[in-house]
């Protein structure tokens, strides 16, 4: 696990020290629609920090569900929360849901809508005092994996998607202009840093634990029929490769060849879905590979501790469930943006 250097604890022992640690107020614009794919309209929140910095470095927020509920209201405690406390403008961003288009939404397609939010925001970002040359991620169970694919699969795109091999993703949002392989070649989805809470690391495993079934009760609660992730003619057993192809822990083969941005992988002690033992596989499997990454496991905590307001599954609210994991988020950013 990546340690603090000398260096950088000077550097995150200043950024607590600084104004913009400091609570403020910040500006907001919600529900901007920024895409819509087969015709189901996407929306996106930024919240502004109120400071004097006139080019701000800027997080992306992808929320949790198990790729089958909720919308970016869920976040909205956690991107204000940041942007109260930082330099950093938050953009809270809907993608969607296996559940949505009757049903018919496939997983890749919640990539692609994840990566065309990031090019999105580094292309209309400036419009909100952002700065497009510091963008990272950031998402918690569902959102923490569209974060981490955006991360460590953000070069391998296609215009042909899944329609055909190799698998490749086509984001859903293209600078005018552009191909997705001429993103991919200019590297358009370049990441300074990736915070992933308790997040999906193999849809190949979780997929091989019947979640494509109806004993994953996320289905039911989001009243639909289970089915396949990719569609009913994919399977896990015909096809293993469409599922690798979304799983972040199996982008590593080629990664000492290019250098992931740092990633702050966190998750609780108790988390039964996420589990620690799931984490440190992940970030040794980066270590291995002399990537930038580090660890946080939060003593006590459960799955979903980020989520807004108050919830019964962790018996509290955001502002209590939130701490320290948010304390140690914002002296992340701090240190990975320099503020």
């Amino acid at each position: 696990m990546r340690g603090f250097t000398l260096s950088s604890l000077i550097l995150l022992f200043a950024s607590f020290c600084s104004p913009a640690f400091a609570n403020h107020d910040i500006k907001h614009f919600n529900d901007i629609l920024w895409a819509s794919p087969k015709g189901f309209n996407l929306t996106l929140d930024i919240s502004v920090p109120d400071t004097k910095t006139k080019s701000k470095p800027v997080l992306v927020i992808f929320h949790g569900g198990g790729w089958l509920l909720n919308n970016k209201s869920i976040m909205s405690d956690l991107a204000d929360g940041i942007a109260t406390r930082t330099d950093v403008i938050t953009v809270n961003a809907n993608y969607r849901l296996l559940s949505d288009v009757n049903n018919t939404t496939t997983v890749n397609e919640i990539i692609e809508d994840g990566m065309g939010a990031v090019l999105w925001v580094k292309e209309n970002i400036q419009r909100y005092g952002g700065d497009p040359k510091k963008v990272a991620v950031t998402g918690d169970s569902a959102g923490g994996h569209l974060a981490a694919m955006i991360t460590v699969a953000g070069r391998n795109l296609g215009s042909d998607s899944f329609n055909k091999k190799p698998l490749t993703f086509k984001p859903t949002y293209l600078p005018k202009g552009m191909t997705a392989e001429q993103v991919a070649k200019k590297d358009g989805l370049k990441l300074q840093a990736a915070i992933l809470s308790y997040a999906g690391f193999s849809l190949l495993d979780m997929v091989k634990r019947d979640f494509e079934t109806d004993k994953n009760p996320f289905w039911k609660f989001a009243n639909v029929k289970p089915r396949g992730m990719f569609g009913e003619k994919i399977n896990v057993n015909d096809n293993p490769d469409y599922y690798q192809a979304v799983s972040p822990n199996q982008y590593f083969i080629n990664a000492k060849e290019y250098k992931l941005p740092f990633q702050f992988v966190h998750v609780g002690e108790l988390d039964s879905l996420t589990t620690p033992e799931i984490a440190k596989k992940y970030v040794e499997q980066l270590q291995s590979l002399d990537q930038p990454v580090r660890l946080k496991i939060y003593p006590g905590k459960k799955h979903g501790f980020l989520d807004s307001g108050c919830n019964d599954y962790n018996n509290g609210c955001f502002k209590e469930l939130s701490e320290p994991a948010v304390t140690d988020m914002v002296g992340f950013l701090n240190e990975v943006f320099t503020l």
